[in-house]
C-alpha cells in the first residue's frame, strides 16, 4: 500500500507570530509610503538591466576579476557593520556577496539602502572582486530598488518546513529552499533530454486531445465536465493511447506526446489527479523493442543531466548502466509469493487468496488474482530495474496476445524502487480481438467497475483500415524525475500539485 498524503488544511500560525507579521508589514507599507511620497516608486520601474549571474561570476571569476557588472535579485541577508555592509543576492542561478559601502554609492544612495528590507528586490552595478576572507563578490557602485517586498521571509520566524504550506505556496518555497528550485530545474532539463533522444530516434511529437467524448486507454475514473456550445458532456482524458494509436493508423509510423492527463482518483505520495504522461508508438516493433528504448532512454537522460546511470534514491544504490532485469508476472509471484499460476486453476487461485488473506471480488478470474497476488508480494521487492513481461488478459484489454499463450499478452511494466515507471505492449491491432475486449470492459462496468473502458467505435474503425504491428509505452514523467532527483513524494516534483481548499 502506498502512504497516504494528508490533505486536511493546514493550521493557522501562531497568533503572536500573525500579529508580528502584520507589524513588519504594516512598517513596509509605511516604508513604501514614505518612498512614494518622496517620488521614488520602485512598483513603476519596468526594466533592469542584468548583465550576469551568480553562478556565472563564480564559476569565471577569473575572467571577470575586476570587471563590471549588473547583477539582479532578491536580497536574503544583511550584515550592518556601520558605512559598509554585506548583503547576500540570490538569482536564479544560485547566491553571491555583494559589499556596498557608502564611500563608493554615495551618502544619499547608502541612506535609501539602509531602509530596504529583507527580500527586496535589487539591482546592483559593481566590479567582481575577492574578499580578504576569499569569498567572490560584487564591490557596489550603484544600486537600484526594483520591488518593495511587502511580507517578511518565512525564515524571519520558523523558516518554511510545513510541507503543506511549502506545496501551496511553492513561490515561498523557491525563495527560501535552493535545493528544491534545483529540482525544478533539473525535471525541465529531464523533459529536454526525453524530447531530445527521442527526437534523435526520428519520432516526431504531436499534440492531441484534452477533451474527449470516451476517456479510454488506462483503468481510470475520468473528471467530467460538460460543453456549453455542444450541450454535450466531455471528459477530460486518463491516457494518451487511443488517439496516437490512430496516427500510427495514419502513417506517422514514430510518435510521442508528453502531456497532462487528468484521473480522479486519491492522492498519495505516488499519485496526483493530474500528472504528466509520456506516451510514444512505433510501427514495426513490439514490446521487446519497447523495452531497449526505455532502457536507453532512461540511461541517457541520467547521464545527460547527472553525469551519471548510477544515481542514488533514498539512500539506495540504483544502477541504470547495467541491463535491467526481466521476469514473467508468473515467474515473479512464484519466485515471491511461492504460489505457480502456471499449475493452478481459478478454484485454487481462489482458495489460496482466501487462506491469504487478499480481497477480491466475484468477478475477478485467474488473471485478476494473479495481479492482486503480484501487487501483495512482489511489487515491494522490486528495487532494481525490472521488467514484469506477460501480464494476463484479463487486465491488459489493449495489449496483443502472446502467440504461445493467449491468456497472456505481450505487455510488460518497467519497476524501479518499488514503483511503476513505465507500462508498454506491443500493441492489440487486430479490431475483432479488441471489440471482444471493449464488450468485456463494459461488462465490467456493468458490475460496478468505474474504471474500466467504454467501447471506443471510432477507434475500432481506425483499427479495422488496418494498424501495422506496433510498439507502445507510457511512462510517468513525474515518477522518473522523482527517481534522478532523490525526491520521496510526487508532490516535490510538482510545482503547484492538487491541494484541498482551506476554509476561509
Amino acid at each position: 500500500m502506498s502512504e497516504e498524503i494528508n490533505t486536511s488544511p493546514i493550521q493557522p500560525e501562531e497568533e503572536a507570530v500573525e500579529e508580528d507579521i502584520n507589524e513588519l508589514r504594516q512598517i513596509r507599507l509605511d516604508k513604501l509610503a514614505d518612498m512614494r511620497a518622496a517620488g521614488s516608486d520602485p512598483f513603476t520601474i519596468t526594466v533592469a538591466e542584468q548583465t550576469a549571474h551568480a553562478a556565472e561570476i563564480v564559476e569565471n571569476f577569473e575572467e571577470m576579476e575586476n570587471k563590471e557588472v549588473c547583477i539582479c535579485g532578491r536580497m536574503m541577508s544583511r550584515r550592518d557593520m556601520g558605512k559598509a555592509n554585506f548583503i547576500d543576492i540570490r538569482d536564479r542561478s544560485g547566491r553571491i556577496q555583494v559589499y556596498v559601502r557608502i564611500n563608493d554609492v554615495g551618502e544619499e544612495s547608502f541612506a535609501q539602502f539602509k531602509k530596504w528590507d529583507i527580500g527586496d528586490i535589487l539591482e546592483v552595478r559593481g566590479v567582481v572582486f575577492r574578499t580578504r576572507r576569499g569569498e567572490i563578490s560584487v564591490h557596489a557602485t550603484e544600486l537600484k530598488l526594483l520591488t518593495k517586498s511587502l511580507l517578511p521571509l518565512p525564515e524571519k520566524f520558523h523558516g518554511l518546513r510545513d510541507t503543506d504550506t511549502r506545496y501551496r505556496r511553492r513561490y515561498l518555497d523557491l525563495i527560501v529552499n535552493p535545493d528544491v528550485k534545483d529540482t525544478f530545474i533539473k525535471r525541465s532539463q529531464i523533459v529536454r533530454e526525453i524530447r531530445n533522444y527521442l527526437d534523435s530516434q526520428d519520432f516526431i511529437e504531436v499534440e492531441t486531445p484534452m477533451l474527449v467524448q470516451n476517456a479510454g486507454g488506462a483503468a481510470a475514473r475520468p473528471f467530467m465536465t460538460h460543453h456549453n456550445a455542444l450541450d454535450e458532456d466531455l471528459n477530460l482524458r486518463i491516457s494518451l493511447e487511443l488517439y496516437l494509436k490512430r496516427l500510427i493508423v495514419g502513417g506517422l509510423e514514430r510518435v510521442y506526446e508528453m502531456g497532462r492527463v487528468f484521473r480522479n482518483e486519491g492522492l498519495d505520495v505516488r499519485h496526483n489527479p493530474e500528472f504528466t504522461l509520456l506516451e510514444l508508438y512505433q510501427a514495426y516493433t513490439d514490446y521487446y523493442g519497447m523495452m531497449e528504448l526505455v532502457e536507453n532512454l532512461f540511461r541517457t537522460v541520467a547521464l545527460k543531466v547527472l553525469g551519471t546511470a548510477v544515481v542514488t534514491y533514498d539512500g539506495v544504490e540504483i544502477d541504470l548502466s547495467k541491463p535491467f532485469a526481466r521476469m514473467t508476472m508468473v515467474e515473479a509471484v512464484k519466485q515471491y509469493a511461492g504460489v505457480d499460476f502456471a499449475e493452478i486453476d481459478l478454484e485454487t487461485a481462489q482458495a489460496l487468496a482466501k487462506e491469504r488473506g487478499i480481497e477480491f471480488e466475484k468477478r475477478h478470474k485467474k488473471g485478476d488474482l494473479l495481479n492482486l497476488f503480484f501487487e501483495e508480494y512482489v511489487e515491494d521487492k522490486l528495487v532494481q530495474p525490472t521488467f514484469i513481461m506477460d501480464h494476463p488478459v484479463e487486465i491488459s484489454p489493449l495489449a496483443k496476445r502472446k502467440p504461445t499463450d493467449p491468456d497472456y499478452t505481450e505487455r510488460f511494466e518497467l519497476f524501479i524502487t518499488c514503483r511503476e515507471m513505465a507500462n508498454a505492449f506491443s500493441e492489440l491491432n487486430d479490431p475483432i480481438d479488441q471489440r471482444g475486449r471493449f464488450e468485456a470492459q463494459e461488462e465490467l462496468i456493468a458490475a460496478g467497475d468505474d474504471e474500466a473502458n467504454h467501447t471506443d467505435e471510432d477507434f475500432l474503425m481506425a483499427l479495422e483500415y488496418g494498424m501495422p504491428p506496433t510498439g507502445g509505452i507510457g511512462i510517468g514523467i513525474d515518477r522518473l524525475v522523482m527517481l534522478l532527483t532523490d525526491s520521496y513524494s510526487i508532490r516535490d516534483v510538482l510545482l503547484f500539485p492538487t491541494m484541498k481548499k482551506l476554509d476561509v
